[in-house]
């Protein structure tokens, strides 16, 4: 009987090989996971912190205060009118800025670069200076260097923008420029609602003297209004064309203006230019006096001389 040899043993046995585990690999993947993870949650924590500080914390914005309650801008074109006649000017800002604790604040045109637009225009950069100056004023108003303020008994916060003095003045549903524009003044505007004053004469808007509240609305209006664009356009009355363009098109400044009767804000000298001034007013414009000549600025203001006077009465 034959038994089968059990199977022989190579005499070349296969190299070792140690026995390895899985646990370290899955540790690892284990330990990724959880990074990311963990990545993943402190991202979303993140942004989470910053869209709620975006939503409950606006930038803050500086409130004025009323110190002083109104600042009156003029800008000088010192080259072309005698010191005489300017220093008279600035005497009239200075006794009725006093009587009320107004603040004022002049320049010169050539304070600022206007790269070749006309002088006039340097009133805008003017009244935006005159903000960072007075952040706590409450109203600037601007005055064009050939006007005088006539009665010193009115006060800007109480006879042009008290809310409900303005309920009474303002012209509402009526043409921008006239006689037929077809976009006109709100017919529903508050008087709280009102930033920016000013009047009409016969041609259309006049910027020889308006009222703006200090404001972050203020800033936006003069920003634009004083865009690179509108200067180097060549608009045929600057500025003054500039504005009218700016409030026919943008419905977010003339929600904030109001129409006032020219009396009100800006009497002329001459009723030609539009509504003449009468003793009470509170300023007249020297409408269309000249820088030399029969007809210059300095003669016609001798016929307003008594503006000294009233001081010296109240």
């Amino acid at each position: 009987m034959h038994f089968a040899y059990p199977p022989r043993k190579s005499s070349n046995p296969p190299p070792f090989r140690p026995r390895t585990s899985a646990l370290p690999t899955i540790r690892g993947k284990r330990l990724k996971t959880i990074v990311l993870i963990g990545l993943a949650f402190l991202t979303l924590l993140w942004l989470f912190q910053r869209g709620g500080r975006s939503r409950h914390a606006p930038p803050a914005y500086h409130k004025p205060s009323g110190n002083p309650p109104v600042v009156i801008v003029t800008v000088f074109n010192e080259g072309k009118y005698g010191k005489g006649y300017l220093d008279m000017v600035k005497e009239n800002r200075l006794k009725y800025a006093e009587k009320h604790g107004y603040g004022t604040f002049f320049v010169k045109s050539s304070d600022y670069d206007l790269r070749g637009a006309p002088v006039s225009w340097a009133t805008l950069p003017a009244v935006r200076h005159a903000m960072t100056e007075f952040p706590d004023a409450s109203y600037i108003w601007y005055l064009d260097q050939n006007a005088f303020i006539m009665n010193p008994q009115l006060k800007i916060e109480e006879h042009v923008m008290k809310p409900s003095r303005l309920e009474e003045l303002m012209i509402k549903d009526h043409p921008v420029v006239p006689p037929d524009s077809i976009i006109k003044t709100f017919s529903h505007l508050k008087g709280h609602d009102v930033d920016f004053v000013l009047t009409q004469d016969k041609d259309g808007l006049s910027s020889s003297s308006f009222v703006v509240k200090n404001g972050e609305w203020a800033k936006f209006f003069l920003e634009t209004w004083f865009d690179p664009i509108y200067r180097t356009y060549n608009f045929q009355k600057a500025e003054q064309h500039a504005l009218e363009h700016i409030v026919q098109w943008h419905p977010t400044i003339l929600a904030k203006l109001a129409l006032v009767p020219q009396r009100i804000l800006n009497s002329y000298s001459k009723e030609k230019g539009g509504q003449e001034y009468k003793e009470g007013d509170l300023a007249v414009r020297l409408y269309a006096c000249g820088e030399a000549g029969e007809d210059t600025c300095e003669t016609e203001s001798q016929r307003f001389a008594q503006w000294k006077a009233a001081y010296q009465d109240s």
